[in-house]
């Protein structure tokens, strides 16, 4: 019994099979049939070569059992393979070649596969996964038998709509055809082989592409009546927006700028956010504070495998104007590469090139993503177009599924914490209080120096003196607590 007696793919379907490229992406929207592919592809594959190995997975059991297994029990007959291990969710077919029905609820859970080499590996809702897992699985993507049958090409394909934690790997490596470390670098791991774009193929598939619901009314309007974000994940496949999205208000061109359109005075408040990393892309922010409270983030520096004094040295070598406060990812206080911690390693050569030693950045995630979106929505924080890997980022980030409140932890988001770091808790731009000269003023209304009538100040000295006195005291309350010098 031939395979092609069971399944005629759809048009669009047919493109996915028939592609030659090592990597596959098929879909987007919703309903276009990627799983019935995904699911005969590693069908075609297993029948078409004698004793090989295909593996299908989905990211959690019940999703695999919702999904890909109700697929293969429902539409593939029983005599077209040999036998089926209900307990270990594997086919066995008549050449013995065999489909293995798995999943990874965990990154670590991808070494379970560590001895297995499959011709083919097919991934259903592919941004489920992590640049790390799909990474390890490109290293079981191999074939024995290659070496006697040319043409055997080990391939692997994904299905997926946009969206969740994998959306901006995935999208970097299919759709931007390079592999951008705003979104990969943390977990990319160089000995398992170059970034080669030509091996990346996206085939793009929407409801209109599947006979079965293109005149489906019903479908078509319960999909156009969801939210924007869904509409146009869900029916139109746009990568741009995705459900889950944190940060959903961010607009390039809203929230960004030319670089040499910004506003930026000498006498302006400035200073640092640092996230440090060395495995993962180390992130630097500089920022400054207009008169109108509203919040520029000029310059980035991103790049891994930075040491404490590497870091530092390039801190400083790329800071152009005074700097009031470094604020440093509260874990490099705790973190040690010797006797000293990392923050006290930054501390002492920052100290020695002029610049304050760093402080603890406030580590309250909540708080500092709910911070960073009240700035968004009322438009007082704005980004220099070269500071491109956070542009890339604040969009990719999504909800945490069991704490709402928060971002998921994802490949990539070094850049969005750097930013936290330097917005939440920094004086002056504190959340839920009132700015500091806003403060000054209310607390000098209420002092003799202030016509309680006509607002006008009676004493300008005395106004000046007793103005700066508050200030003082008002700034205290928000000091960051320093770290002081190490002792040899």
């Amino acid at each position: 019994m031939r395979v092609s007696d069971h399944y005629t793919p759809f048009p669009r379907q047919q493109q996915f099979h028939e592609s030659p490229a090592k990597y596959r992406l098929f879909g987007g929207a919703a309903g276009p049939g990627k799983t019935k592919a995904l699911l005969w592809e590693a069908i075609r594959q297993a029948n078409r070569y004698p004793g090989v190995d295909t593996l299908l997975l989905r990211r959690s059991f019940p999703e695999l059992e919702a999904s890909l297994l109700r697929e293969f029990r429902r539409n593939v007959p029983r005599d077209l393979y040999r036998s089926f291990n209900d307990s270990k969710h594997t086919v066995r077919w008549w050449n013995g070649s065999t489909t293995q029905f798995g999943h990874c609820r965990t990154e670590n859970d991808v070494f379970q596969y560590q001895g297995g080499e499959y011709i083919f590996i097919g991934i259903d809702e592919l941004t489920h996964f992590t640049l790390k897992m799909w990474q390890f699985l490109t290293s079981r993507n191999r074939c024995p038998a290659k070496a006697k049958d040319a043409r055997i090409l080990p391939s692997m394909a994904g299905a997926s709509n946009p969206g969740n934690i994998g959306h901006a790997w995935v999208k970097a490596l299919w759709m931007d055809k390079r592999l951008d470390p705003a979104c990969a670098t943390k977990d990319y791991d160089p000995s398992l082989g170059q970034y080669d774009p030509s091996e990346y193929e996206f085939i793009p598939a929407k409801l209109t592409d599947n006979p079965v619901y293109a005149n489906d009314v019903e479908y078509h309007k319960t999909l156009s009546q969801l939210p924007e974000i869904l509409r146009r994940a869900m029916l139109e496949g746009d990568w741009t927006i995705f459900a889950g999205q944190y940060f959903d208000i961010f607009r390039e061109g809203r929230h960004t700028e030319r670089a040499e359109r910004l506003p930026r005075k000498e006498w302006w408040k400035c200073w640092i956010s640092v996230d440090w990393g060395f495995q993962h892309p180390s992130a630097v922010y500089w920022h400054t504070l207009t008169p109108e409270r509203r919040v520029i983030t000029f310059r980035e520096w991103v790049q891994p495998g930075l040491s404490p004094r590497m870091l530092a040295q390039g801190l400083a070598e790329r800071t152009k104007e005074p700097v009031e406060n470094i604020y440093l990812s509260p874990d490099a206080f705790a973190q040690r590469t010797a006797e000293a911690s990392i923050a006290e390693q930054l501390a002492d050569v920052l100290a020695s090139l002029g610049l304050p030693r760093p402080a603890a950045a406030t580590d309250d995630r909540i708080g500092g993503w709910q911070f960073m979106y009240q700035l968004l929505e009322s438009d007082r924080w704005v980004i220099a177009e070269n500071c491109d890997r956070l542009i890339k980022c604040l969009p990719t980030l999504v909800r945490d599924e069991k704490k709402v409140e928060d971002i998921a932890k994802m490949d990539g988001d070094d850049p969005a914490d750097a930013a936290r770091y330097g917005l939440y808790g920094v004086p002056g731009i504190e959340p839920g209080k009132m700015p500091l000269g806003e403060r000054v003023q209310e607390k000098m209304k209420a002092t003799e120096m202030v016509d309680k009538e006509t607002g006008a100040i009676v004493n300008m000295t005395s106004y000046a003196i007793h103005a700066q006195k508050i200030e003082a005291e008002e700034r205290r309350k928000y000091r960051p607590v320093r770290l002081g010098r190490r002792r040899h």
